[in-house]
């Protein structure tokens, strides 16, 4: 399997992006590569250079979905507390869009139901290609945070993971399970911001203290 890159090209996104639709409307029986050649006006023989086997389209389709939840770190920027909270706003935003959509959902309705099935690779891709890019650039920007003296811990993963518990918290499984009334994007900007303030009072460095380690 060639090694999963974040920089597509803009076709490269467009194709990734109708396999997607695929997926979502006909489930893994439709995603066939004479298929999605049709769908995506391209040749058989560009989907395998550029994706490889079956395998490495759905773990890029996975890297591709994953990458459209931010984790940004201003390059070269003074990272102050503005800057740094509306930056896991937006992570947090990000997340509750990207795991309520219907990608992400049918993909994870897939796995689950292929988790018992010798063989199946679905679940390790997910995790592989999807939720560990997703925990490195969040830890990356956590730990741009922490040497700024904005947030404090002794575990960057516990930390992270406390992060995500407080976005998340149930409502992934609740939309796993259809529970009617749970997929309300009107409300996650909102969310996303009570889970920043929550983390802050967790892992917030208060004022005087970041002033009195600068002064050192």
């Amino acid at each position: 399997m060639p090694e999963m890159q974040d920089d597509y090209t803009p076709r490269q996104r467009a194709v990734l992006d109708k396999a997607l639709g695929l997926l979502v409307e006909g489930g893994e029986r439709a995603l066939t590569t004479a298929g999605l050649a049709r769908a995506a006006n391209c040749s058989k023989e560009s989907l395998y250079k550029w994706f490889g086997d079956r395998d490495g389209l759905l773990a890029a389709m996975i890297a591709h979905q994953a990458s459209k939840v931010r984790a940004r770190i201003d390059g070269g920027e003074k990272l102050d507390h503005g800057r740094f909270r509306a930056h896991l706003v937006d992570f947090a935003n990000d997340l509750l869009q990207v795991l309520s959509g219907d990608v992400s959902l049918a993909l994870n309705r897939l796995a689950i139901g292929q988790a018992s099935r010798e063989g199946s690779r679905l679940g390790a891709l997910l995790i592989e290609r999807g939720r560990h890019g997703i925990d490195k650039r969040a830890g990356a920007l956590l730990e741009a945070g922490r040497q700024r003296g904005l947030i404090a811990y002794g575990d960057r993963d516990a930390a992270y993971h406390t992060f995500y518990g407080l976005i998340v918290r149930d409502l992934h499984v609740r939309m796993l399970l259809g529970e009617a009334g749970v997929r309300r994007p009107e409300n996650y900007a909102a969310l996303a911001e009570e889970a920043v303030e929550q983390f802050f009072v967790l892992f917030g460095v208060r004022k005087e203290e970041t002033t009195g380690r600068d002064r050192v």
